[in-house]
């Protein structure tokens, strides 16, 4: 007789939940049911094998995926089995569990403080160095996640830059030097950071054998959540949880791994069945989100990625409507068809909240919101913040304003001190006395101060400032000052240092040539008034709740909406092409994208695009033929073997000639001969030409 927590899966579900004993991995398709698979398999050891609850471990990556996996399983446990309820929480959790009960096996007390990223950059800013809070930060976090100590990171300092500037600036020295006086904070103040909650567990485990049979005797049934996501140091702890069985159930998607940019390794899933003996796959391809049409789009691009397992996604559908392309003239057509659409769907009757619009690139929002804002479409910008509410944007209107009104002491409080000019909050609280005591504004107690009021650095600085700040004020094309901004104040120079630097960098080039397209097509372009508007604007957005989402595609992850636009389809926005980027990975973003998609899906690109400064013309992108949606310009194959005398495009450098293949670990470098130029690139970044 068919257990009744069993009733609701599908044949392939069932094979998963009911499997007990060894290594399993479950390829959970978008929509799939992976959540009622997980949950419902963890249920069934409880309450039908009879495993105690105690015996078993899942982990997730967020409290809210912990909580509902908790409440769907609980619900299907028989409560009278069950004296405790069973683990189920994130790595972090668990570490932090982990470490209450064994810190005093590295000589700490168990009574530690867990201090957030503010507090973690508020310790390491009161250093001193000359290298951005945020980068030490970041830095730091990856040495500790290497699993490499403060004392081997300073010992090793010249072996890990990759980067001749940085090498002769002594960077990663500096960076070690911070990071052993960071450590030492910690230790002696018994603080644990984020990452300590992975790798003070797993220092414990690696240094206490007899302990690491123990926990691992103690949780016989361990499942992970999400395994696409994991990174290398998760991958050790689970290895050491493991260590005298192999009862390890991992449920993810390889065509989902998105986050390789900080530190998730597609390699654990692809891999797993090579680190296990007999490990039993079971792909779930019933998808019950999206129409066929829609993931017939999705298989088709993803199949083009050689580093996969393969599954089909099937729907439970209909096959629904066709997918619409959209290409308009550039950035403004594209956000106004769009509007317009939304502003269609709205009216008959489309709940907002089941309307989204992805985007790749964050800085390509800035035309959309205007678009949405211009066509009164409220909107919502979900795991982000909206374009004119971004620091670096904020940064560059005070400077506007404080060049329009020398007198908007608020301004002036934001921007004094980006890019720092060594004004400590002693000298700044000296000027607003000096201001106070003279009726002044802040800018002209600036414009008075005596070289002893302020630190030398400070007052060269500070002169500096204001004679750029007086100069921009006396030009008369708006155009040239907007021109002149960074060569005055350096503000992409100072974003661009920091961990997310090209974003925030782009997000600027977008604002500066939004401004400069606005006062070359409006001859009556009234630049304060346009800056009040954003004002206004952004304080009337916040009034309504019937509004749509717009999103990145990484924060997407995870929703579903019965309409959805996916905006920026050209090369070089999606895929993004740069030297850092894998295009299986942008591959697998664009799977992410179209699967968010159950009702109708509309993928949109441009010809063109006001993008850092200048217009560019664009190719749409090569994801719109590989998805089967419409002829490419030339035919791509999916073939992973590249030889001498094949003929490929590259991005950039156009259309070559292959000269030479050498295999580097899973891929091949190719020397390729673009019309005279020899060059060496990466497979992943061309495509064979048939």
């Amino acid at each position: 007789m068919q257990s009744a927590i069993l009733k609701e899966l599908n044949d392939e579900q069932k094979k998963a939940a009911t499997h007990v004993d060894g290594p399993m991995l479950i390829l959970a398709g978008a929509g799939s049911g992976k959540t009622k698979t997980i949950t419902t398999r963890l249920a069934y050891l409880i309450s039908e094998v009879g495993i105690p609850p105690s015996s078993t471990l899942t982990l997730t990556f967020t409290n809210k995926a912990a909580n509902e996996m908790r409440q769907r399983a609980l619900s299907m446990i028989d409560n009278k089995n069950s004296q405790t309820p069973p683990l189920l929480c994130t790595f972090h959790k668990f570490g932090l569990l982990f470490l209450k009960f064994y810190i005093s096996k590295l000589n700490r007390k168990n009574n530690f403080l867990i201090i957030d990223t503010d507090d973690k950059k508020k310790i390491i800013k009161s250093f001193e160095s000359d290298i951005a809070t945020s980068i030490l930060a970041s830095e730091i976090s990856k040495f500790k996640n290497s699993l490499i100590s403060a004392d081997e990171a300073l010992e090793n300092a010249n072996l890990f830059s990759d980067d001749l500037k940085k090498e002769a600036s002594g960077y990663y020295k500096k960076v070690a030097n911070v990071y052993k006086k960071y450590e030492d904070t910690l230790r002696s103040d018994n603080l644990v950071d984020f990452d300590d909650l992975l790798v003070l567990p797993y220092q414990i485990l690696s240094q206490n054998p007899d302990l690491c049979d123990d926990i691992s005797n103690r949780y016989q049934y361990i499942m992970v959540d999400e395994y696409q996501d994991t990174n290398d140091l998760q991958f050790k702890l689970l290895s050491k949880l493991c260590k005298n069985h192999n009862n390890l159930c991992v449920v993810g998607d390889d065509d989902q791994s998105i986050y390789g940019w900080r530190g998730a390794r597609v390699e654990n899933i692809l891999n797993f069945k090579d680190q296990f003996e007999n490990v039993k796959i079971i792909r779930l391809e019933k998808n019950y989100r999206s129409s066929q049409h829609i993931l017939n789009a999705a298989n088709n691009l993803i199949d083009y990625n050689r580093n996969r397992l393969g599954k089909k996604l099937t729907s439970t559908k209909e096959k629904g409507s066709e997918i619409e392309i959209y290409q308009s003239d550039d950035e403004n057509y594209e956000a106004n068809k769009i509007a317009k659409k939304i502003t269609k769907l709205i009216s008959n009757g489309v709940d907002p909240k089941e309307i989204a619009v992805l985007y790749r690139v964050n800085a390509l929002s800035r035309a959309l919101e205007d678009g949405l804002t211009k066509a009164r479409i409220p909107y919502k910008m979900v795991g982000g913040m909206k374009f004119y509410e971004r620091a670096e944007i904020k940064d560059a209107i005070s400077y506007i304003r404080l060049i329009l009104n020398n007198n908007d002491d608020f301004s002036l409080r934001r921007i004094i001190n980006r890019p720092k000019r060594g004004l400590g909050k002693v000298s700044l609280a000296k000027i607003e006395k000096i201001a106070f005591d003279n009726k002044l504004s802040l800018f002209n107690a600036i414009a008075t101060l005596d070289p002893s009021d302020v630190s030398k650095k400070s007052f060269t600085e500070l002169g500096k400032f204001v004679e750029n700040i007086t100069n921009l004020n006396k030009m008369e094309s708006l155009y040239d000052l907007i021109n002149e901004l960074e060569s005055n104040f350096g503000l992409k120079e100072y974003y661009k240092e920091l961990s997310d630097g090209g974003d925030r960098v782009a997000n600027i080039d977008e604002f500066y040539a939004m401004l400069k397209d606005e006062i070359i097509n409006n001859a009556n372009f009234d630049l304060e008034e346009f800056l009040n508007e954003l004002s206004l604007t952004s304080e009337q957005d916040a009034l309504s709740d019937e509004a749509i989402s717009i999103m990145s595609v990484h924060a997407s992850k995870g929703l579903e909406f019965e309409y959805l636009f996916v905006i920026g389809l050209e090369e070089g926005f999606f895929p993004l092409i740069s030297d850092g980027n894998d295009i299986e990975e942008e591959r697998r973003l664009g799977y992410v994208a179209i699967t968010r998609a159950k009702k109708e899906l509309v993928l949109s690109h441009s010809n063109s695009r006001f993008y850092r400064g200048r217009r560019e013309r664009l190719d749409k992108s090569r994801f719109l033929s590989e998805a089967g949606l419409c002829e490419g310009s030339l035919k791509l194959e999916k073939t992973a073997d590249f030889k001498k005398g094949d003929l490929v495009k590259h991005k950039l450098f156009g259309i070559g000639r292959v000269t030479s293949v050498t295999k580097v670990k899973k891929d091949s470098k190719l020397k390729i001969n673009f019309g005279g130029i020899f060059r060496e690139i990466m497979s992943n970044f061309v495509e064979k030409v048939a």
